[in-house]
């Protein structure tokens, strides 16, 4: 789907920005922003990054629901914004502010404004005669290296087939800008996202990424042909990129970090701020699955070839495997399968197209509530790298997986 078919079909809003772009623009940066007060601190970072090969833009999508009244921090941005962008544009880099202080309350959320963001990247590029553009999102309080949006422009001509990858990352582990206890509790929050992405990759499962909002980037290409961003309040990143991953060749850009803030938030019901201020108001131990957990999968996962041979391979799977199946229509599943396979290769394809993102985390919730209970995370995470043969480093637990994550997801 080309880019003004998409945005005929599922543009939220027509085009907002009336400056043209550079014929050179060849990546865009969204940042949904909403009762944000650190924003001038991020649009610094990417500021202060390097000059790129093509022209950048960063376009901030100020947003709240219709009901939601001024709020102050959105009034400070939208006063202040037009000498930022006089102070700060060049021929290479601009900034651009899109207003949307009164979406519908239905929809109006993180979701919402990252879509009408990207949609309006999609516009752009095409105005720019590039129809496959780099849009990589951010967070209007996070920060990044200097080498950020020129590594973003070499991942993607390194790896030309890619539809889009996931950005490292490193939360601010110490420092004088949050109280001790926002340090502690991103340090487990951290620990347990990289110790469920090293599950699905013992696992043996294809598509062990993180899902990141404020850490992907994708190509207007895939972003059109997938039908763009969703309008979820919360998880929006999540559920998009399970959709870009799906069209295989996915990557990972492991050669910069952006540095997502450890601060409280509610305004999600689920996430970075919402995990941390539960762990400091509840004051509770962040708990990870059980890592047999991921030792079931990848046994059923060693079963797969055999499946499209027509083999009954129920005896060799794990009880708590098998009862989630017969909760998941498995044998209409595998009958549909089979019969759009013609071997092995499309067989695969089709299994890991039902066995994807969502539904092995349906099956992991499932396996939690009625085999393994979860468990402290600095327990299970030193439990699951004794299974993969890897040592804990002299810098700890989190280092380590830091570490692995490091080697990242990439063909060879």
């Amino acid at each position: 789907m080309n880019a003004p078919k998409y945005l005929e079909k599922y543009a939220f809003q027509a085009p907002v920005i009336q400056e043209k772009p550079s014929l050179e623009l060849n990546q865009i940066v969204v940042i949904p922003c909403f009762d944000e007060p650190d924003l001038w601190s991020s649009l610094r970072s990417l500021y202060n990054c390097d000059a790129t090969k093509g022209a950048v833009e960063v376009i901030v999508v100020l947003n709240q629901s219709e009901n939601a009244g001024e709020l102050d921090n959105n009034q400070k941005v939208l006063a202040q914004f037009p000498q930022w962008k006089a102070e700060h544009d060049s021929d290479l880099k601009k900034f651009h502010l899109i207003s949307a202080l009164n979406l519908p309350k239905k929809h109006a959320g993180v979701g919402l404004a990252r879509k009408i963001g990207m949609d309006e990247a999609v516009y752009r590029f095409h105005l720019s005669g590039k129809e496959d553009g780099i849009i990589t999102c951010f967070d209007a309080d996070s920060g990044c290296l200097s080498n950020y949006l020129t590594a973003v422009e070499a991942h993607f001509e390194q790896y030309p087939k890619t539809p889009g990858c996931s950005v490292y990352f490193e939360h601010p582990l110490t420092g004088e800008d949050y109280p001790n206890e926002n340090y502690e509790a991103i340090y487990d929050y951290e620990l347990f996202l990289r110790y469920y992405r090293q599950g699905l990759l013992y696992a043996q499962h294809p598509v062990a990424f993180h899902t990141i909002g404020s850490s992907m980037a994708v190509r207007t290409s895939a972003y059109c042909k997938q039908g763009g961003m969703n309008r979820r309040k919360a998880g929006e990143d999540f559920y998009f990129l399970q959709k870009i991953i799906a069209l295989g060749g996915f990557t990972d850009l492991i050669t910069i970090s952006v540095i997502p803030s450890p601060r409280v938030s509610h305004r999600v019901p689920f996430g970075t701020g919402k995990a941390v201020g539960d762990a400091i108001s509840l004051n509770q131990e962040t708990e990870g699955y059980a890592p047999q957990v991921f030792e079931d999968i990848r046994l059923f996962l060693t079963t797969i070839d055999g499946l499209y041979e027509g083999e009954e391979m129920v005896g060799d799977w794990p009880e708590s495997i098998i009862a989630f199946l017969k909760e998941s229509d498995w044998e209409q599943a595998l009958l549909h399968m089979r019969k759009q396979s013609t071997n092995l290769k499309t067989f695969r394809k089709h299994f890991f197209h039902w066995f994807d993102g969502f539904k092995v985390l349906k099956l992991v919730h499932f396996v939690r509530d009625h085999f393994y209970p979860n468990r402290a995370i600095k327990v299970v995470g030193a439990e699951l790298l004794q299974m993969m043969g890897e040592e804990v480093g002299q810098k700890g637990l989190l280092a380590t997986y830091r570490k692995l994550d490091r080697r990242g997801n990439n063909p060879d």
